[in-house]
């Protein structure tokens, strides 16, 4: 039988945690945030409706939440459909001409309206584009570089310019954009532009006061290769870390870390305060990190700037591999 003092123990728990979340409702209220989805967090339904959720409850306490994704698993799932081959060079995919019809197809007109619909069950909000729409995104041709060696892969592109008037717009009027990874060519057509780049692209011209990235691990690690499994069991993800400390780290990358890595780093110089990597497979992991005293995940800044009581990182010095 449950007891009034019950009751009244739940109801304190959850006093404690708004009370907890006031400083940062205080500090984030009317600013931007740019929240790269993606992930497991795009293909498991519980995880999809917490997601919505979060993005809604940031609209609602006066945050004004951007989103852009990419689709990679849905991407897979239609080029095995069609009998097409999937290549990842330094850890962004090799795109030829009839792949990017199946990626453009996919991003925009199958993941993108599914998030606009997720996160429109609880209120007219968001607004779906692609980074095609009045020109928002415009890139240029990109080659990968393998083993010291540039590589062409295809139809992909890194974000040259930004033109973010469509986005300001939405914002102003109090809307949610949900914005598909695909951009214009400097030169003509459409290319893909990896979804963490081009968050990261977008928060430095929205002066986002985050950047978040939403993936598959808990954060940065600095001693587990992500190969060797038994060795993930007393890893702990590196908590926060400068953008030259980042930099010194990125030639021990494996291929999938490094375009998120990147991302973070070029967004805090290019002048975001924070970048930030979670953990998408936890529910709610956006509301953990913007609104807790720890926060989760690995945190990369401009300069040493302490969160609460955060355990201090692991020196850059002993970090010999990450994840």
């Amino acid at each position: 039988m449950k007891t009034l003092q019950d009751g009244n123990e739940v109801a304190l728990q959850k006093a404690a945690t708004l009370i907890e979340a006031l400083p940062w409702l205080e500090r984030f209220h009317g600013q931007t945030v740019v929240l790269k989805y993606g992930g497991n967090a795009m293909t498991d339904e519980q995880l999809r409706r917490a997601f919505a959720q979060d993005v809604v409850f940031l609209r609602y306490a006066g945050l004004r939440p951007v989103v852009v994704h990419g689709g990679g698993p849905q991407i897979n799932a239609q080029l095995d459909r069609l009998g097409l081959r999937s290549v990842f060079r330094a850890g962004l995919r090799v795109t030829t001409p009839e792949t990017m019809d199946v990626v453009r197809m996919v991003l925009t007109g199958q993941v993108n309206r599914e998030i606009v619909g997720l996160i429109n069950e609880h209120g007219p909000f968001a607004v779906g584009m692609s980074g095609e729409d009045a020109h928002l995104l415009t890139a240029r041709r990109l080659q990968a570089e393998v083993d010291g060696e540039m590589v062409d892969i295809g139809e992909v592109g890194d974000v040259e310019s930004v033109n973010p008037g469509a986005v300001t717009a939405l914002l102003a009027d109090g809307r949610i954009p949900v914005i598909s990874s695909v951009a214009r060519g400097v030169t003509g057509g459409v290319l893909n532009v990896n979804a963490d780049t081009a968050a990261a692209a977008l928060a430095i011209e929205l002066r986002a006061a985050k950047l978040v990235l939403l993936t598959d691990v808990a954060g940065l690690y600095p001693h587990w290769s992500g190969r060797d499994a038994a060795s993930a069991i007393d890893a702990r993800p590196i908590s926060q870390l400068t953008a030259d400390e980042l930099a010194a780290l990125m030639p021990g990358l494996s291929d999938g870390m490094i375009p998120k890595m990147e991302a973070c780093m070029r967004a805090v110089r290019g002048g975001v305060p924070q970048a930030h990597v979670l953990d998408g497979r936890l529910p709610h992991a956006i509301l953990l990190e913007i609104f807790t005293d720890a926060g989760i995940g690995t945190m990369v800044v401009p300069a040493v700037s302490a969160r609460g009581d955060d355990p201090p990182y692991p020196p850059v010095g002993d970090a010999d591999v990450s994840n």
